[in-house]
């Protein structure tokens, strides 16, 4: 088998993720029923699978970018089974945390063993930090793959060939990495305008990350995909068959 060697190169377009929104007539009304679904609890699974619909939307090259809510029950469904792939990638986070918590609490109980619970929870930091990382760079990489893929689960929870991925297209996914930590301190601005401001502000950051994830994928899979390459054939309606 053939070595590709990972590269640094990448003809993502950065900009275009920030600005793709507002080059769309009813962008307001777009993202204001976003911000709307998003404070709603368990429905507003429905943002990331919206999100992730984006994402597919540049990997296929449609006009289209900014999806509309008139398919909200694939969305749902599309974020209920992306929440279900990202668990399953955090699950070491999560168990490391409630070691860390337990550890925390027996040494309430032991000067000793409150020594020893400080030092392996400074590990378990260190190991968390790394992990989140890691998980910053392949996480978008399995949500494409399982979007593309029909939202089948079981693509998504192909660890190695996300992996590879992310490691033959460097640059791509660290511009997304970035992207998204530029995003994320978008997402919370809202909050300036007494909450009002988070209905466009969240939802404006999901579409950011979307077009990022969608840019990484075609090019980690043959190269930007435009607006008049033949996109891909649908995807078929979101089930319960991973």
């Amino acid at each position: 088998m053939q070595h590709v060697s990972p590269t640094w190169r990448s003809q993502m377009d950065f900009g275009k993720a920030f600005s793709f929104v507002f080059e769309d007539k009813d962008w307001l009304k777009k993202l204001a029923i976003a911000g709307i679904i998003v404070l709603i609890p368990i429905v507003n699974l429905a943002v990331l699978g919206w999100m992730l619909e984006i994402g597919r939307r540049v990997a296929g090259g449609e006009a289209e970018v900014l999806p509309d809510w008139d398919d909200f029950g694939t969305y749902f469904v599309r974020g209920l089974k992306g929440l279900v792939v990202a668990l399953v990638y955090a699950l070491p986070l999560i168990i490391l945390e409630a070691c860390s918590l337990t550890l925390s609490m027996m040494g309430q109980n032991s000067n000793n063993l409150s020594t020893a619970a400080t030092l392996v929870n400074l590990l378990i930091g260190c190991v968390v930090f790394i992990y989140s990382i890691f998980m910053g760079f392949v996480m978008p990489a399995a949500l494409m793959r399982f979007t593309m893929a029909a939202d089948s689960i079981s693509e998504g929870l192909a660890f190695g060939k996300a992996i590879s991925m992310v490691k033959d297209n460097l640059g791509a996914y660290v511009i997304v990495f970035l992207g998204g930590l530029v995003a994320g301190l978008v997402a919370p601005l809202g909050l300036i305008a007494c909450l009002i401001g988070i209905i466009i502000t969240y939802p404006y950051a999901a579409a950011v990350e979307g077009h990022l994830y969608g840019q990484a994928y075609a090019e980690a899979t043959g190269g930007i995909v435009t607006a008049n390459s033949t996109p891909p054939a649908p995807s078929a309606p979101a089930d319960w068959n991973g």
